[in-house]
């Protein structure tokens, strides 16, 4: 209650205030004057007469301010003559600078008027007139006490690129129909217009195939565990196997068109041949390697060594030597052409370990015939034959960077997740490029310190995700797609901890992909986002305050066990407050203002953040123990 009272405080003081609205992405054009225009009731949207599709957005829009103020709504063709709120307005003519996908908005004191050439457009406008509105229109249930009520204001805008998405990796967590659907309903409040369903993987099956059902019955259920994934257990070939599911082809179809009318596309992926030990485990006789399989429930098969290189205990992938392997996948991707209607299908082909496949008699053989000279050209061969199945579908393939070792199949479409190198080399080549680095946009990484966040295993801070460009300097802006964000699920197993991994971070590559290069300004998105926390809270979307945390590093110094702290900020206007005494800092414990030494005996420094007076980060331990093992 604590929490909803001071974000109605801030939302009533940030509209008295007439700042700037606090957009999301920010839009190409905005300015604003003095006043507001009041919404009145029953809310009133105002829609092209006997158009279908503008009726559906202007209910969508209708219902949601409706719900949060508590109010009803009516709306009301172009040609009944009434007075409206918002005026849905389609284009007569085509306005160039819109495209299919930009929108105008003005608002003034005889109302709201939202125009665009196409109903994308309108629907991508309705999302900034949502922002335009008090926080407490993200609520469910009716809020007393808000001011219903719109800034003056002019905005013209339109996205930078086309493909604007994310990643949800449903083989590792099964996220169910609903859960997918409230995923879409959150990021097209940020204007992303791409889910890319990770739907396979070594933990998981999550689509029905219907002439191959061995695929859910088998590899969409694993053996239950909780705890440090990579740590666990592995199962017994007894144990029950109770944790999974998977999509119907009816639930696909279901989400699908939940999708498309909220504008969204779905690229589906099917990650082979490695990380398939759930289409080995229910068809074994794919792999190369001969064995009992099960799909992995979490236990650390995939050894990383460092410098980039991998090996695993365990064959994972399928065989590329093996007809049957093909046939298999013939009717797989054809069953996903004919369900979904996007023209791409992603077929994985990363962190392919070889050394099974260097054993195998078949492959040689395979190598010897076809005049394949390593495994990368291996590789490349099953590629190539997965491009001209996929082509033969209608479809156009796109996979993850590794797709270009060996070489690259005509036509197919490149997502660059190992840096932008790969992007980059693809563009040069004349394909298609969707940026993915995980230097910039691997959501489920660490955003804060490790001793303070779930485990994963590498950084990626806010301001990191911030400086995500998707077009590299040097590259033709014609092969580039776009941009997507990541949000992998081996270490997460809720709703709430995806969200608390995808925002805010998700923000800051909404706005790479959506708003113009010279558009975007840190400090002025750490303001825009701290407004956002507030929508959150009302629309109760967990999301992380790690942009607060300090950032610790510690240099090991002459003498026995000796170090020094250095302690900063991601944010500006942040001060550090600290204590070595077991004891619990506030906003008047001392203040770092300088690099730190660890007091005799001392076991614990505790660190909190605090901004003019009131505290913002949240409590960190770290031990003298995790200092010294950093240092060295």
């Amino acid at each position: 209650m604590k929490q909803i009272i001071a974000a109605m405080v801030l939302a009533i003081s940030i509209q008295a205030a007439g700042q700037m609205p606090k957009l999301i992405p920010q839009p190409v054009k905005m300015s604003t004057s003095a006043g507001f225009y009041k919404l009145s009731q029953p809310v009133t949207v105002q829609v092209p007469a006997a158009n279908q599709e503008m009726t559906r957005l202007g209910t969508q829009l209708a219902e949601r301010i409706a719900a949060a103020k508590g109010a009803s709504f009516r709306i009301v063709g172009d040609n009944a003559g009434a007075t409206a709120d918002v005026h849905l307005v389609l284009n007569a003519s085509n306005n160039a600078t819109l495209g299919n996908e930009g929108y105008m908005l003005s608002c003034k004191t005889n109302g709201i008027v939202l125009s665009a050439n196409q109903p994308a457009g309108i629907f991508y406008g309705m999302q900034t007139l949502l922002q335009l509105l008090p926080p407490e229109v993200e609520s469910k249930q009716a809020v007393t006490g808000a001011t219903w009520q719109v800034p003056y204001v002019e905005i013209t805008d339109y996205p930078r690129f086309g493909y604007r998405g994310l990643m949800l990796d449903v083989a590792r967590h099964y996220f169910t129909k609903q859960q997918v659907k409230d995923f879409i309903d959150n990021m097209v409040k940020y204007k992303f217009n791409m889910l890319h369903l990770h739907l396979t993987d070594d933990q998981g099956w999550r689509i029905e195939i219907k002439s191959l059902p061995k695929l859910t019955e088998v590899g969409a259920w694993r053996a239950p565990r909780q705890g440090r994934w990579g740590d666990w257990s592995k199962p017994t070939p007894d144990e029950p196997k109770t944790y999974g599911g998977y999509y119907t082809q009816d639930d696909m179809k279901e989400i699908i068109a939940y999708a498309a009318s909220r504008f969204v596309q779905i690229l589906p992926e099917i990650d082979v041949p490695g990380h398939s030990m759930a289409l080995v485990a229910a068809y074994p006789e794919l792999s190369a390697t001969p064995g009992t399989y099960a799909v992995n429930a979490g236990d650390r098969f995939m050894i990383w060594p460092g410098n980039g290189t991998f090996y695993g205990t365990i064959d994972n992938n399928v065989n590329p030597a093996n007809e049957k392997t093909y046939e298999i996948l013939d009717k797989i991707f054809g069953e996903l052409a004919q369900l979904f209607p996007y023209p791409y299908i992603h077929m994985g082909g990363d962190e392919c370990y070889k050394g099974f496949w260097e054993k195998s008699d078949a492959i040689k053989q395979l190598m010897k015939r076809e005049g394949l000279k390593d495994m990368h050209e291996v590789q490349s061969y099953f590629v190539k034959r997965i491009g001209k199945i996929i082509e033969s579908k209608g479809k156009q393939m796109i996979g993850w960077d590794e797709i270009m070792e060996g070489g690259l199949a005509p036509g197919a479409a490149v997502m660059s997740w190992q840096g932008e190198k790969g992007g980059i080399a693809a563009a040069k080549m004349k394909h298609p490029v969707v940026m993915s680095p995980n230097t910039y946009t691997y959501v489920d990484l660490y955003q804060g310190d490790p001793v303070a966040e779930p485990p994963t295993y590498s950084m990626l801070r806010l301001s990191q995700s911030y400086k995500f460009d998707p077009l590299p300097a040097g590259v033709d802006p014609q092969y580039i797609l776009g941009g997507q964000a990541n949000l992998w699920s081996e270490r997460l197993s809720t709703v709430r901890h995806a969200e608390y991994l995808l925002w805010p971070r998700g923000w800051a590559i909404a706005e790479s992909v959506w708003s113009p290069k010279e558009r975007k300004n840190w400090n002025d998105f750490v303001s825009r986002t701290e407004h956002h926390f507030v929508r959150s809270d009302f629309a109760q979307t967990k999301y992380s305050r790690s942009m607060y945390d300090p950032i610790f590093k510690f240099v090991k110094q002459p003498g026995p066990d000796s170090i020094r702290i250095e302690l900063s900020t991601e944010l500006e206007g942040l001060s550090i407050h600290y204590a070595f005494d077991e004891t619990f800092p506030d906003e008047f414990y001392p203040v770092y203002r300088q690099p730190l030494t660890v007091p005799k005996d001392a076991v614990n420094l505790r660190v909190i953040t605090s901004r003019n007076g009131k505290l913002v980060g949240k409590m960190i331990t770290m031990p003298v123990a995790e200092m010294k093992k950093r240092a060295k």
